[in-house]
């Protein structure tokens, strides 16, 4: 996902290579300034708010923002009696995050002794997103973690003939499926309602998110568990998926023009769940 998740270049899974010369360590960490303001908010206040937020990009991670300490409110840090050691950053101190009579131990985080190398953080502070009430760009609500601006969503009409069987049951037949191409993740393929035997599908409880795309559901088909999947009302910028559905080729059988589709490398997502238990209505919110 992106450019250190999943496939992409920086990733531990990566499907291309740098053309160098030199061998390239294994792990490269990437910053960068965010240039968006980003506000975090605790405890029913703002606690952080900048312009000059810089985006850790480091191997199989989400992407990290680190904010100036001087753009976090006074008070709201307390040193933790903890500290660990980075494998490239070096010394972390923890924080305990308090606002009022709301606190979160280890909610926050610092590179304390940091290599030459790696100075762009240096005076910066993390926040854990799970730990806090609410992240946003401007003002608009990011959830799950901070925008990868690598990531990538294309969304392609086709005329390729997609068939999807559970067994002898033919579950979709469609000449008119929607292929979405994701950053990092193999081609995903989405099909009409109109062109699926949805007597074959059977809601499954709970929901995940993806920060692009949205509220995901599931479906089981047979005995095959979660399926299927979809997001009935996605966001604006994949609108074009909504109230479509998606099927996983190593749970039933899945046909593109005659050949069987399979799990390809950056198919198996890892996802989110839902951002520190949150509530459908709060995320929709």
């Amino acid at each position: 996902m992106g450019l250190s998740w999943q496939q992409g270049p920086l990733g531990t899974g990566a499907v291309g290579r740098f053309l160098v010369p030199e061998v390239l360590p294994d792990r490269l960490l990437f910053a960068e300034p965010l240039r968006r303001r980003m506000r975090v908010q605790f405890g029913g206040r703002w606690i952080a708010d900048s312009e000059d937020v810089v985006l850790l990009h480091e191997p199989a991670r989400y992407p990290v923002a680190y904010f100036p300490l001087d753009s976090i409110e006074p008070g709201v840090l307390t040193a933790a009696d903890r500290t660990t050691q980075h494998r490239d950053l070096g010394t972390t101190t923890w924080y305990t995050v308090t606002v009022d009579h709301n606190s979160k131990p280890r909610a926050a985080w610092q590179h304390t002794e940091l290599p030459d190398y790696a100075n762009e953080l240096s005076g910066r502070v993390a926040f854990a997103w799970r730990a806090m009430d609410a992240f946003y760009e401007e003002d608009e609500r990011i959830v799950g973690h901070a925008a990868d601006a690598y990531h990538r969503i294309d969304i392609r009409q086709t005329s390729r003939h997609l068939v999807v069987c559970d067994g002898d049951r033919v579950v979709a037949d469609s000449k008119r499926p929607l292929v979405l191409y994701e950053s990092g993740f193999a081609p995903r393929w989405y099909v009409p309602r109109d062109d699926i035997d949805e007597s074959t599908l059977t809601p499954v409880d709970g929901q995940t998110f993806c920060p692009y795309k949205g509220l995901c559901s599931y479906y089981d088909i047979g005995t095959a568990h979660q399926a299927a999947w979809g997001y009935e009302d996605a966001w604006t910028d994949v609108r074009r998926i909504s109230g479509l559905v998606s099927f996983e080729p190593d749970k039933v059988h899945v046909e593109l023009d005659g050949t069987q589709l399979g799990l390809e490398p950056g198919q198996a997502v890892i996802s989110h769940g839902v951002d520190r238990d949150l509530t459908v209505e709060e995320l929709s919110g």
